[in-house]
């Protein structure tokens, strides 16, 4: 069976960075966040249509992944954020996101705490308060759905180990590093 998890969370809380280095150590397929990749060919903005590609550009990266080898694949964002963006910035979702939602099973969801420093870049539009605000909503959404999740948090090497502690922790795996 395949495990897909999914790293979510509030922005600038290491996502992109414990995505990628999990699919390492766990020698696991890894896609990246598509939303960054897709808004930064953007000259300006992004529209309600935008996200709606987004969307559906992580549905295709899931279904991609389902057909990856291996146990294990690591997903960069899934579409709870994506349902809380369109909530955020629009105040409406699609109908068809909540059906994808639940029609798209994650394994572990891996809510990120944000307990370390934002940092800005062109892309990030909350910090400080906001972030708080957000990780709430995140976790919120999981608890209301009854998804598996574990939150991690700690500085460097720390929030690394403490990731793969909760992989280990939630993930019945054959063989790993």
């Amino acid at each position: 069976m395949k495990n897909i998890i999914v790293l979510t969370g509030p922005e600038s809380t290491t996502k992109s960075t414990l995505a990628k280095e999990l699919a390492e150590y766990f020698n696991a397929g890894f896609f990246p966040e598509y939303a960054r990749e897709y808004l930064e060919t953007r000259e300006s903005g992004y529209t309600y249509n935008d996200v709606v590609h987004i969307a559906e550009k992580q549905i295709g990266q899931y279904e991609e992944a389902c057909r990856m080898p291996g146990e294990l694949v690591f997903l960069d964002t899934w579409l709870i954020i994506t349902k809380v963006w369109f909530e955020w910035v629009y105040k409406k979702v699609p109908g068809w996101l909540e059906t994808a939602i639940e029609k798209y099973p994650v394994s572990l969801y891996l809510l990120c705490r944000p307990d370390i420093p934002w940092v800005p870049d062109l892309l990030r539009e909350n910090g400080g308060e906001q972030r708080e605000a957000l990780f709430g909503i995140y976790k919120n959404e999981l608890q209301i759905r009854g998804f598996r999740y574990a939150e991690v948090g700690g500085t460097g090497e720390k929030r690394f180990l403490n990731a793969v502690h909760a992989v280990k922790s939630n993930i019945c795996i054959s063989a790993h590093s």
